[in-house]
This record gives structure tokens, sequence and C-alpha cells, in this order.
């Protein structure tokens, strides 16, 4: 039997990692830009988080959720204090599609409506409503068109006002970063309107943050630096490092019913002690701040190249979560990057230059990064 070939890949065989650097079968040491598609929160094989996967491992690994698991309330609780919503409810999946699948579902619910506004450029996942929502046809199947999603131009606070004023959305969801559509950025002014247009029209408000979120953009979560209060937020990706895990933010608004969500592996042992590792992590390391210092200083410097550079359109992004659009596709440039400057950053459509570093990365692992950067180009 052979692997179902979904993407291009570079051929190399990635065996090790640590901190912000992985190593090949080769032993070549490689930096880190992408992070695994920023998943990488707290670095690579972060020993306190080794320890704490490793010590639940010998304890329990798996109990269905039919009983009580302390490790889901902990986390609970942690979470609600470090990222700000105390008084929220949790539900916890195992990816951000599943994360993004059951907000749309719970909003349904709560209004009694089916329809979703979602912006251009969107990706929320590869599940059925999630992929609906998702602005790229080519990844959406004929099953899963089932006419609920209307796309608007992000940051038409017009546009999304005359479609909430028809009284039949049940939910609006943005990425206030969006990260597959090229690290483009909600404005304040349209999440602010957005927040006061749904609320007169009863419709709820999600902001996925799976991308933008876990402290990516300097603060726990992208739409905090717009001074908006989702109903519902989704997290996944950094939320427990690698293991695979989602969750769904919930406001005190929603009455939870027995039946009404459910899931098997959702919130498991291992993926709690993961998630609560990746926490203290970001507690006692302060990488949201840190993210923040080192994202200002890497954006200050690619703004400085493009100034150099008529190749360079534009540099935007918050945090560690930045995106460098050139004037022509990128993959021989990606390709040198990897091949001979030994550095593994991301791509979002054809031009842009993704970068989702660990929440780790160190300023000097900073400007190597940009001085690999500028010898490859």
């Amino acid at each position: 039997m052979n692997l179902f070939p979904v993407y291009p890949l570079f051929n190399i065989h990635i065996v090790e990692g640590r901190g912000c650097c992985v190593y090949d079968d080769q032993q070549q040491e490689y930096l880190d830009l992408y992070g695994g598609h920023a998943v990488i929160s707290i670095g690579h094989c972060h020993p306190h988080y080794v320890a704490e996967v490793e010590k639940q491992l010998h304890t329990l690994g798996f109990y269905s959720n039919s009983v009580v698991n302390k490790l889901q309330e902990q986390l609970a609780q942690r979470l609600g204090k470090l990222c700000g919503y105390p008084d929220y409810q949790l539900f916890l999946v195992n990816s951000g599609a599943e994360a993004n699948e059951n907000a749309l579902k719970l909003a349904s619910f709560h209004t009694g409506r089916k329809r979703v506004l979602a912006a251009s450029k969107a990706f929320h996942g590869r599940t059925s409503l999630a992929v609906e929502a998702t602005d790229n046809p080519r990844i959406v199947a004929p099953v899963n068109a089932g006419g609920h999603v209307t796309f608007l131009p992000l940051n038409d606070l017009p546009a999304f006002e005359a479609e909430l004023q028809k009284g039949d959305v049940a939910a609006v969801i943005v990425e206030c970063i969006q990260g597959v559509g090229g690290i483009r950025m909600a404005t304040r002014e349209f999440m602010q309107g957005l927040r006061r247009a749904c609320h007169a029209t009863g419709t709820v408000l999600v902001c996925d943050e799976i991308q933008c979120g876990y402290g990516r953009s300097g603060r726990f979560f992208a739409h905090q630096h717009l001074d908006v209060e989702p109903d519902l937020i989704t997290c996944a990706k950094g939320i427990a490092n690698g293991f695979p895990m989602g969750a769904v933010l919930i406001s005190p608004k929603f009455e939870a019913t027995y039946g009404l969500l459910g899931t098997t592996f959702g919130g498991n042992h291992l993926a709690c002690s993961a998630a609560l590792a990746v926490l203290d992590v970001m507690e006692t390391e302060q990488l949201v701040p840190h993210a923040a210092q080192v994202g200002d200083f890497l954006l200050d410097r690619l703004k400085q190249w493009q100034a150099e550079n008529p190749h360079i359109v534009d540099v935007r992004g918050r945090g560690l979560m930045i995106g460098v659009e050139f004037d022509a596709p990128i993959k021989d440039y990606r390709g040198r990057l990897v091949h001979e400057q030994h550095l593994f950053t991301g791509a979002a459509s054809t031009h842009i230059l993704r970068l989702l570093p660990p929440l780790t990365l160190s300023m000097e692992q900073a400007t190597e990064a940009l001085r690999r950067m500028q010898a490859a180009f």
C-alpha cells in the first residue's frame, strides 16, 4: 500500500526537533520559521512538555468522556484565566476543522437559522460546513456545497451589515488575521462594527483563532488587538504543541443540553496534559509578550528590506504571524531557502511567504533567519 499523495513534499526526512530547529536523517540542522504550520508554539520537544506528556502516558492515556476528567477542568480554569475569558465554557475536540464545525453548529442551534457569512479568502477547515465556509472552490466537494455560506470581502462592513439585516444569518465567522488568505488583517473599525451588527440582529460572532491565536499575534487572541468580544472562539494548532487538539470557547449566553455536542477523543488525558504543559511554558517564559517583541523586530527589519527591494510588494502581520508578498511566484525562492539556506518557511498563494515560527524564537535566531532570507533572494 502507498500513501495517497495530497501535498507537494520537500525531499527531506525530518527526524528530530529541538527548540526552533529541526534535523533531518543526515543530521542537517534547519531553522524552523514555519513551526509545522503554526502548530509548534513552545518549540520542538520542550523538556517540560515532554516530561508532562510522558508522565501522563505512564498514568492514563485515555478514557471516555463518560466520566469526570480533572485535567479538562484544570485546562478550562487555567485557559480562561490566561486568555481573559474566565466566564466562558470550554468544549474540547481534536482539530481546528472540528472546532469550527461545532461552533457553527452551536450557532445554528442557538439561533434556529442556517446561513453563515464568511470573508473572502477565508480558510476554516476541511470538514463539511467548515470547508463550505472556506473560500476555495477547489476543495469543496459537491456533497459539501450546501448553499449555507455567503462570502463577502474582508473589512467591507456595509456588505456584511446588508446581509445581516435579512435576519436569516446564524453566524459570522472571521479570522482576524487570515493565514492561508495571505496574512490579511481585519481592521478595528470593521470588527467593532461587525460586533454591533451581530448583536443588533441576534447573530453569533465566531472568531477563528486557530492560526492567529494562542499568543501568536502578541496578544493571547488576535481579536483582542481590536477590542471586540466574540460569542464563540475557536482554537487548535498551538494549543497542544503538536498533539492533536482543538477547542471552542463558548460565551455564557449559550445553554448546554446533553447530547447537543459530543466527541470520542476530544479532551483526552494525553491531549489535556500536553495543553496544560503548553500553558505552563507560555506563562513561565512569558511567550506572548516575547512574540510581540520578536515579531516587531522582524516586521521592522523586513519593512526595511522592502524599502530597498522593488520586488517586495508588501510586508504585513502581527507578532510572529508575518507575510512577505513578492511581485513574482516564490516556489523557487522557498526551494533555495530550504535546500541552500536550511530555513523552513510557509507560503500563502503563489506570491506570499508566510512566517509562523515557534513563539520561543530568539532575537539571534530572527536575525539569522533574515540573513538567510536575503542570501537566498
